[in-house]
């Protein structure tokens, strides 16, 4: 074969695999930026909290015989640095497909918590409804949860000082102007989290922190 024609089969090689898609390296993709409000507050709920303050009202689905949860996503909530917006208008469906919603089970244990969450809240994140349980999966992720609150097996009665503290002791770099700790009646209800939009870190949250449970101690049942 003569050198220039030789040259010639190069050269279309080489385009050739320029115009080739690159090969996929099997990194995840970066989670979808939600828009029109300023961070997210993620709200863990004390599952035996709830189901103690509730009673015979808790969902069986989370509070039912043989259920066993401790910290539980109450929700993903986006919120302004005064106030919050809900129930927004979206162009995704206001319904939540049963399939979506059972998949969220390990950590949100109700259809029906799964389903108000997207409707008052996921509705004005700026997401689709798979980005924005994707996001709230890998909100929870960026959190690690005390160990003295898995497999909990007798009641107690704590300050929300030092539940909030835990919480910043298991979670090295979190602020504590950035983590808030609720209470219903007497009982642990949420630990609410301030993240920025992008999940990269915590947002301060003045308004949130304010909400800190105004009791001396909170009774938390046992997960068990």
């Amino acid at each position: 074969m003569r050198p220039l024609a030789v040259l010639v089969l190069l050269a279309a090689a080489v385009l050739s695999a320029c115009d080739a898609p690159a090969e996929s390296t099997g990194s995840p993709t970066s989670l979808p930026l939600g828009e029109g409000f300023d961070f997210y507050v993620l709200a863990l709920s004390w599952s035996p909290g709830y189901c103690a303050s509730e009673g015979e009202r808790a969902n069986k689905q989370q509070c039912g015989q043989g259920a066993d949860f401790d910290f539980i996503v109450h929700g993903l909530w986006p919120q302004f640095e005064r106030g919050w917006p809900e129930f927004c208008e979206t162009g995704e469906p206001l319904s939540v497909p049963r399939d979506r919603a059972e998949a969220m089970a390990d950590i949100m244990p109700s259809t029906g918590l799964v389903r108000h969450q997207w409707k008052k809240h996921g509705s004005c994140s700026g997401l689709s409804q798979a980005d924005y349980f994707a996001t709230t999966r890998a909100a929870l992720a960026k959190i690690a949860i005390p160990d003295a609150f898995r497999d909990r097996t007798r009641i107690d009665r704590l300050e929300p000082e030092d539940v909030e503290q835990a919480f910043l002791n298991a979670n090295p770099g979190m602020p504590a102007g950035s983590v808030a700790v609720t209470c219903d009646r007497r009982f642990l209800r949420d630990v609410r989290i301030c993240l920025t939009r992008d999940l990269a870190g915590y947002a301060a949250c003045p308004e949130v922190d304010r909400r800190d449970c105004p009791l001396p101690t909170v009774v938390v049942p046992p997960s068990q």
